[in-house]
């Protein structure tokens, strides 16, 4: 079960430990096996979409050639085509969460993702965001977090933006926290996360004041340093 204790961070924590499922079900916890070169694998695919080079992605993320090999294989495997579209997205996410609804949250992490804003998540979409999320600097992760919850991208999160992250984090986790949330209780942890967040009460959180506040938070900085060196 998961405590509410705390719910109105959990905004900016749930995309990493969910994150981690996502990569369990691409199969990239298994071990690479062999010396074949991702090089290799990139030339002899017959995927439709193509990635892009060895060099240029090892310059663009902070993984290792035989990491961005095992990354590679895993969606490659589970993602043919080359691209994940949303409904696939929504679907991997869907099998973590059978009584629960996920695709709000998973359509917002799937726009969190597609950075050219095409309707799909390539490869290189897929290693650069994941080499953020899990090897960037505090700074970097934090500024991922507040663009994913930033959903018009206009520079600063809303309370009305908040609410609908929190509401899809309602519906996609309710059942299984303990005890059982009420029907205020997104409200209530917006209002909670704007008065720890919003320093200057102007009804908006900046991206400054986003990471100053993340980065005071003890409970956020021991959570986010769980997710160093998963791969």
């Amino acid at each position: 079960m998961i405590s509410l204790d705390g719910l109105e961070m959990i905004a900016v924590l749930v995309v990493m430990g969910l994150f981690i499922k996502v990569l369990e079900q691409f199969g990239l916890f298994e071990p690479v096996g062999g010396e074949d070169s991702i090089e290799d694998d990139f030339e002899l695919s017959t995927v439709c979409h193509r990635p892009e080079g060895l060099d240029k992605l090892q310059e663009q993320t902070k993984f290792t050639k035989k990491e961005l090999q095992v990354l590679y294989r895993g969606f490659k495997n589970e993602c043919p085509s080359g691209v994940v579209n949303e409904e696939t997205f929504k679907h991997i996410y869907s099998q973590f969460f059978p009584q629960g609804d996920s695709s709000t949250y998973a359509h917002f992490l799937f726009e969190a993702f597609d950075t050219n804003k095409n309707g799909s998540v390539s490869f290189e979409d897929f290693v650069i965001g994941l080499s953020i999320i899990l090897r960037g600097s505090i700074n970097d992760r934090l500024s991922w977090a507040f663009n994913l919850y930033d959903l018009n991208k206009d520079g600063c999160i809303t309370k009305e933006e908040m609410m609908d992250i929190m509401k899809s984090i309602y519906d996609m986790m309710g059942k299984y926290t303990y005890p059982c949330m009420h029907e205020d209780a997104p409200r209530e942890h917006v209002e909670s996360f704007f008065q720890k967040m919003d320093r200057n009460k102007d009804g908006v959180v900046t991206i400054e004041e986003f990471i100053e506040s993340c980065q005071k938070d003890e409970n956020i900085m021991q959570s986010m340093q769980l997710f160093d060196n998963v791969i």
